[in-house]
């Protein structure tokens, strides 16, 4: 069950943010790549779920993290950065060539509840192993066929934080990273 889970998990994320795209949007093409998750900050929240995944919109620099630690944390260049339209703390999406995401981070805000849902449903609590890290996080750590995804909430914050790289202390770092940087 493990297996399949992990195998349907990045196509299931996709397909739920193709389903989030309302009618009348601008379309946007998906990535070809392998399929990430990320968290992006949202104002506004409902009972019925985490909010859709964040799909890159724009080229740029991602505000709180730098390419430079990326490329350090990855082990691979970043050739682009793309962002969502999430503000005020876009989700970031670090390219190891045109088109293939090598690690993305989502920085949700919102209520305790919505945050945990985004991390169970980045890293489901019967499929990954316990993360504690920061100090005062909760979430799972998880090795996909892709990569790897470490996932933590903590009140109303969530970060999760995936990569195409299968070693969970890459994303763990840049988790704690991220955390410090925006003071979280």
């Amino acid at each position: 069950m493990n297996r399949v889970l992990l195998t349907a998990l990045p196509s299931l994320l996709v397909l739920g943010a193709l389903a989030a795209c309302g009618a009348g949007d601008t379309p946007s093409g998906a990535t070809s790549g392998p399929a990430t998750s990320a968290v992006a900050t949202t104002t506004t929240t409902t009972s019925a779920g985490p909010p859709p995944v964040p799909e890159p919109t724009a080229d740029g620099q991602c505000p709180y993290l730098a390419s430079s630690f990326v490329q350090e944390a990855n082990g691979q260049l970043v050739r682009k950065v793309r962002l969502s339209a999430d503000q005020p703390n876009p989700a970031c999406f670090f390219y190891a060539n045109a088109s293939d995401i090598q690690l993305s981070v989502w920085v949700f805000q919102g209520d305790p509840t919505t945050a945990k849902a985004v991390v169970d449903r980045a890293a489901p609590v019967a499929e990954s192993s316990p993360a504690t890290a920061p100090t005062g996080w909760k979430g799972g750590s998880l090795t996909t066929e892709t990569g790897a995804v470490y996932a933590v909430a903590k009140d109303g914050n969530a970060v999760v934080v995936t990569s195409n790289q299968k070693q969970t202390i890459k994303t763990r770092r840049v988790v704690e990273t991220v955390v410090g940087n925006l003071g979280l």
